[in-house]
């Protein structure tokens, strides 16, 4: 189950709040020292940047939540193994399953919560008067106090990550379940570890059990 496409989207939109969050942090930055040299200071300190903290706590947000859909994707989340590595292999691929589909319904569960939040924030007003429909009595939501932005467009991130990140799991169930692999980044693995079977992990003796 591989869709490229959607790939590209998660890394490129990581990679795009990262590189602005960076910029407008070293704006700021930049902005409070100018601010304090006496032939700049009467200038600089004309130019409001009072946005720059608030705009960056909502990209790393934002970039938090498709990042942790990202983690799952690439197996770059740290897991407990200690009951998993006192199990089977045959029994160990079971409880591999059990735990990507719980992180699947405990994200789905969250994305549903965050997405009724957002939903009555001013995200339901906000459709509403984009396409001209009648508001009634639906509450226009509340602004962020800096950036003066609706506080849904914010909040967002949380549906949108977590059912992506559900969608993550189920991805990576469905892969092991096919081939008996999951992701796995281990930046402290050393050649020839994994030769001693002594030393295997959890999933790699759930992988052997699913093998033919």
């Amino acid at each position: 189950m591989t869709l490229k496409w959607l790939d590209r989207i998660e890394e490129t939109l990581i990679s795009v709040l990262m590189g602005a969050a960076t910029l407008v942090i070293a704006m700021a930055v930049l902005h409070r020292f100018l601010a304090g040299v006496p032939v700049l200071q009467d200038w600089i300190i004309r130019i409001d940047v009072s946005w720059a903290q608030e705009l960056c706590i909502y990209m790393f947000v934002w970039m938090a939540k498709f990042g942790a859909a990202y983690g799952v994707r690439a197996g770059t989340h740290v897991g407990v193994d200690v009951v998993v590595r006192k199990l089977k292999p045959g029994h160990a691929k079971y409880l591999v399953m059990f735990s990507l589909l719980a992180g699947a319904v405990f994200t789905a569960t969250i994305g549903t919560l965050g997405a009724t939040f957002v939903w009555e924030n001013g995200a339901h007003y906000a459709f509403l008067h984009a396409f001209g429909m009648d508001t009634g009595e639906i509450p226009e939501g509340p602004t962020s106090p800096d950036m003066e932005i609706p506080t849904w467009i914010a909040y967002a991130c949380v549906p949108l990550g977590s059912y992506l990140m559900g969608f993550r799991f189920l991805q990576v169930l469905w892969h092991f379940i096919q081939t008996g692999d999951v992701p796995h980044a281990d930046h402290g693995h050393v050649e020839g570890v994994d030769d001693n079977p002594s030393l295997a992990t959890p999933t790699a003796l759930a992988q052997e059990e699913l093998k033919p």
